[in-house]
């Protein structure tokens, strides 16, 4: 009966957009952190990109359109861990999805290359996200923006995760990752909208660093 209650509870969107000093702190705290950390981890990122192009010869980068606040589209960008035809793959392999609802996720995915496995296992592939949180279209901390194609599937309760700006992590990354469906998913990132404050996101970063090195279940 509460798994119930909590599916159809929707949240308050103008409570939400009324917390202006909250939401201020966190942009700037977002883009001074995300261009720190470029800054700090370039040497890491210049390694991980050499190792890619010597592997496979294919882009370093990949960039896929997501969706974020409020419905917006925008192009967000990862270390490449798939091959280059991974797509033209992904309808072939939808049946075989670990998880249930619209996202996809294969344990054993044949897409991942080889150093492709190693910087998912450790979140490295995210790290050209701090790009997305400079330029306001993610923050680091908040529910992982959606495939378009995804949120076509939604229901009225999945896109209340729309209503804040998508995060490098979130509640559902630092503590469950894949060890949950989608509907678990979506419940820990609405979890994470009704309780977001600056401490909260400093746990999740902290929590994160630690997933970073002992991975807990990614893939």
């Amino acid at each position: 009966m509460k798994l119930l209650e909590s599916k159809v509870a929707l949240l308050n969107r103008d409570k939400i957009k009324s917390r202006f000093i909250y939401h201020s702190v966190k942009r700037v705290f977002d883009f001074l952190a995300a261009t720190c950390g470029l800054i700090i981890l370039s040497p890491l990122m210049l390694v991980i990109a050499i190792l890619i192009k010597i592997e496979d010869h294919g882009p370093v980068f990949y960039k896929q359109i997501r969706v974020g606040k409020n419905g917006k589209k925008f192009k967000m960008y990862k270390f490449r861990s798939m091959f280059v035809n991974a797509d033209q793959m992904l309808e072939k392999l939808k049946e075989q999805s670990d998880v249930e609802g619209p996202m996809f996720k294969m344990k054993k995915d044949p897409r991942v290359t080889k150093i492709g496995h190693f910087i998912r296992k450790h979140s490295l592939d995210e790290l050209p996200q701090f790009f997305n949180v400079i330029k306001g279209d993610m923050s680091l901390v908040g529910p992982r923006p959606p495939l378009p194609a995804e949120v076509a599937e939604y229901s009225g309760y999945d896109k209340q995760r729309l209503y804040v700006i998508p995060g490098c992590t979130g509640l559902w990354q630092a503590t469950e990752r894949n060890e949950v469906g989608f509907n678990e998913m979506v419940q820990l990132d609405i979890e994470y909208i009704k309780k977001a404050d600056c401490l909260f996101d400093l746990w999740i970063i902290w929590k994160t660093i630690k997933v970073m090195v002992k991975p807990n279940g990614s893939y």
